[in-house]
């Protein structure tokens, strides 16, 4: 532990608070201590760096559960540890699932308080250091909207990549963002200041592929007057990213391969030998190692690409992004088409959650700027989806067989809104996530009351919001 550590403590018997302060000191700790809940916690709104909080369980006015209470809507990384009497046992057992860290009894034994401690502050540090290098790659790559599980592990994984020069291959099925990841890449790599150029292999015709790679010379083909500078000689100093690079010609995949190998080329027609710095980065929705099988990619190639492989999640599966990514398009096409203000009913979004998203996030996309151009409200509501998002015989009202279950195991009533949802095809923990959300709207954010909600303990339910971070977004709404 470190002289960073900041720890308050809160007790109202002095010759206890003191000990407690210099015993936590010789740790090399920063200490604040207090003698009543109200100036702590006033002190803790002003001074985010505290790592720790020791309270006394009993305190005049405001009780140490006060202190617990507000500390964990602060920061719910914020450690807390109780001490407590003897006969208030039962008190610090229901302070544990309210989510307090660990608690001890009186007299306290001073060798244990700082063993305690310091387990706290360790479990603390270490989650608070996850949580800003989420935060971090949030920042490194703000353009790609997505903060499942899934798509942290893709961000860690573009962090270890970004600064290096090896070859990536992005995998991933249409519309996941390909092009995004690879341009992501290149702004948080050596090569920034550099250029970033794209170009799709299967969107050209193969009897020009060659000339936009590589350039051609003055008649090299009938009819070219003038020399013309390739992608990779554009690229020198930079990143090439090849898109679609299952669809290239096996003619041209020998060519790539050789400039890959020796990092020169030469232009259609001509005789100089051009030296080349750049950084390729290839994407493909095929299955490359079952086109190298059946010969239509050759295997030399296919691993000269694939040093790092990089797989995006098709939007399936990563659900809990949808209504992320559904708010950021409506936010930023509604700017761009001069409709900002817009929003999406309960039912529209429950809608784009249970949708299978075959085109993945462009498909997404596409239909959020739909609806921003073709509502007549500021409100997206379910009848504004175009029919191809409709069910085959239109959304059937729900029935008291079908209609699901609020807190309490009673039906809703017919102009109730149902507690929960559940889509075709979610995960448990979609389904666990949705309705912690749904309990925490219903009670106003109380989180008190949402566990009892849904029959869970407190403690449990902070634990919940942590592990799908919703912490901040519960706060934040």
């Amino acid at each position: 532990m470190n002289s960073r550590v900041h720890v308050v403590i809160v007790e109202d018997e002095e010759g206890n608070r003191d000990s407690y302060a210099r015993a936590l000191s010789k740790l090399g700790w920063e200490v604040t201590a207090f003698a009543a809940a109200e100036p702590a916690i006033e002190y803790l709104r002003e001074h985010r760096d505290v790592v720790l909080v020791i309270t006394d369980l009993l305190l005049p006015g405001a009780d140490g559960l006060g202190v617990l209470d507000a500390a964990r809507e602060m920061d719910p990384d914020l450690g807390v540890l109780m001490i407590t009497g003897h006969g208030s046992v039962e008190s610090a057992v229901d302070a544990m699932k309210r989510g307090a860290d660990d608690f001890l009894t009186k007299p306290v034994d001073l060798f244990v308080l700082r063993t305690r401690a310091s387990a706290v502050v360790e479990k603390r540090l270490l989650r608070r250091r996850v949580t800003e290098l989420e935060s971090r790659l949030a920042e490194k790559f703000g353009r790609i909207v997505g903060r499942s599980k899934a798509m942290e592990a893709l961000f860690r994984q573009m962090e270890m990549v970004a600064p290096t020069r090896s070859n990536v291959l992005v995998v991933g099925e249409s519309g996941t963002g390909k092009e995004l990841v690879a341009n992501a890449l290149h702004e948080n790599s050596p090569r920034r200041d550099g250029p970033f150029l794209p170009i799709n292999c299967a969107a050209i015709p193969a009897e020009i592929l060659e000339s936009e790679l590589f350039g051609h010379e003055r008649g090299a083909f009938t009819g070219t007057s003038s020399r013309k500078v390739g992608r990779f000689e554009l690229a020198h100093g930079g990143t090439l990213f090849l898109d679609e690079i299952g669809d290239l010609p096996v003619d041209m995949q020998v060519k790539l391969l050789r400039v890959l190998e020796q990092r020169e080329f030469m232009r259609v027609g001509g005789t100089e030998t051009i030296k080349v710095d750049i950084r390729l980065i290839a994407a493909t929705n095929q299955d490359l190692e079952t086109a190298v099988e059946r010969g239509r990619f050759r295997s030399d190639l296919y691993y000269r690409l694939k040093v790092v492989t990089l797989r995006i999640p098709p939007l399936r599966e990563r659900r809990e992004d949808i209504p992320l990514l559904a708010e950021h398009f409506l936010a930023t096409l509604g700017r761009e088409n001069g409709r900002p203000g817009m929003r999406f009913s309960t039912e529209a979004m429950r809608a784009l959650l249970a949708h299978r998203w075959e085109g993945n996030v462009r498909e997404l996309r596409n239909l959020v700027e739909s609806l921003i151009v073709l509502c007549a409200g500021d409100e997206i509501r379910l009848q504004d989806r175009p029919d191809p998002y409709r069910g085959a015989a239109g959304d059937p009202e729900p029935t008291a067989a079908t209609e699901p279950l609020p807190a309490g195991g009673q039906p809703a009533g017919r102009d109730a809104e149902p507690f929960l949802e559940i889509p075709q095809g979610a995960t448990m923990e979609e389904i666990e996530r949705q309705a912690i959300l749904n309990a925490l709207k219903r009670t106003g954010g109380n989180r008190t009351q949402a566990a009892e909600m849904l029959a869970i303990g407190l403690r449990t339910l902070q634990r919940k919001l942590k592990e799908y971070r919703l912490a901040g977004k519960v706060a934040e709404g």
